[in-house]
């Protein structure tokens, strides 16, 4: 049943902080002379690009707070802050700034191929997604834990892709209200997995 737990928080809290729903208008409105077929491409090579940029910093991010001193309490604290803002945003149907600012956005309008940057980084991957994961990891036990949050990573990172295929090929039915509700939604629950993170690293500073 805990790992059941851990599994549901985790995957809620990666769905919730990568958010793809939130990001397709901006994926279209930087791909507007693209072909359904080059955009399918980049939205591919974006969520493969962002799996593994999440599952490399859950790996190593235990190896980070070591090598500049940082605890796993002051990350959970900090991290939880910084998930606290981006959550903000969605509950007012917004992409925060610590996704992607308007730079990057009016960047990747010029450019012929966004797949990488910005939209793997930083906008399905960027400084909130890298610390969730590697709150995530710092939360997993034993190998086992391990496997489901790297399972996770893959089932999320399949998901987004499935999403912006949906949204490539039926853009002409996407509801923007529903898409507003739903953003909405994932930022009442990265808000809530916030201040999970917050307690937990204050927990662990103070009372343990």
């Amino acid at each position: 049943m805990e790992i059941l737990n851990f599994a549901l928080m985790s995957a809620g809290s990666l769905f919730a902080i990568i958010n793809p729903l939130a990001a397709v208008p901006t994926f279209f409105a930087m791909t507007p002379d693209n072909t359904e077929a080059e955009r399918l491409k980049m939205a591919r090579t974006a969520c493969l690009t962002a799996t593994g940029v999440l599952i490399v910093f859950a790996a190593s991010g235990n190896a980070l707070f070591r090598i500049f001193g940082i605890t796993i309490a002051a990350f959970q604290m900090a991290g939880g802050l910084l998930l606290l803002l981006v959550s903000l945003d969605s509950l007012r149907a917004k992409r925060s700034a610590v996704q992607e600012t308007e730079e990057e956005k009016a960047e990747g309008t010029a450019k012929a191929d966004v797949s990488i940057t910005p939209l793997a980084i930083p906008m399905l991957s960027g400084p909130g997604a890298i610390t969730t994961a590697i709150l995530l990891e710092s939360k997993a036990k034993t190998l086992v834990y391990d496997a489901v949050l790297l399972l996770l990573f893959l089932a999320v990172g399949l998901a987004c892709y499935y999403i912006f295929r949906v949204a490539i090929k039926k853009a002409s039915i996407i509801n923007p209200i529903a898409m507003n509700i739903t953003t909405r939604l994932m930022g009442l629950i990265l808000a809530a997995t916030a201040v999970q993170f917050i307690i937990d690293g204050v927990k662990k500073a103070f009372f343990n």
